[in-house]
């Protein structure tokens, strides 16, 4: 039985391109539904409730399982697909990958709501609270942190391509959104995070978005 993401804008729903993600660069199939979010039409947030009860996206539905939450979804697929290594195998560093990734399901608030993702948003800066710039310090860190300890194995936070960049996938549209100033290390991962196919193919869905949220416009 085939998969089901249910999933929001593409623009607009950081929640939703993690699993999205996690999914589609490790070849996981799936069928994509897509539910429009903040609409006035009633019948969207129906569609919503008819998947899961949380009313919230993503949702993954495999056969009479539903998981909802982004975070959850991954771990989810981690059992399902063991072959696809979603989490570092090394037990060590499968906690350090799953520490960073609860780290940024939970935190990083300020950052959150001053720089709400939004990839039709012209490039620009904007003035950042201190707590929002000390989440940015924070990030780099742990990208830095990453890189420093698991570059050895490939590009990415724990090397191969796995949940940890998945969940930090949105930050790396926000930080290049909104023009905010980083560490050569960061750089360089941005770069190779959007060089991987399965990012430009999210990104330039959104790009091809024609829904707006105007609450989402103000930022």
């Amino acid at each position: 039985m085939t998969l089901k993401l249910v999933i929001g804008n593409k623009n607009y729903s950081s929640w939703s391109m993690r699993p999205w993600l996690a999914m589609r660069a490790n070849a996981i199939a799936f069928e994509e539904v897509f539910i429009p979010l903040y609409t006035d039409d009633s019948s969207d947030k129906a569609r919503i409730l008819s998947f899961t009860q949380s009313g919230k996206v993503p949702a993954l539905v495999d056969g009479d399982v539903t998981i909802w939450d982004s975070l959850s979804i991954i771990e989810y697929l981690s059992e399902r697909f063991p072959e696809k290594k979603l989490w570092p195998e090394d037990r060590a560093s499968r906690a350090h990958a799953r520490s960073v990734s609860a780290e940024m399901h939970s935190g990083f608030l300020p950052l959150r709501n001053e720089c709400g993702m939004n990839l039709h948003r012209p490039v620009g800066a904007i003035a950042l609270s201190a707590d929002a710039r000390a989440n940015v310090a924070r990030i780099e860190q742990i990208w830095r942190e990453c890189r420093e300890r698991y570059g050895r194995f490939g590009p990415f936070l724990f090397g191969a391509f796995g949940a940890a960049d998945a969940m930090f996938a949105p930050v790396v549209h926000r930080f290049r959104t909104y023009a905010i100033e980083l560490e050569p290390e960061a750089l360089a991962y941005m770069d190779t995070m959007m060089g991987l196919p399965a990012f430009d193919e999210w990104t330039k869905a959104g790009l091809a978005e024609t829904l707006r949220i105007e609450r989402f416009e103000a930022i």
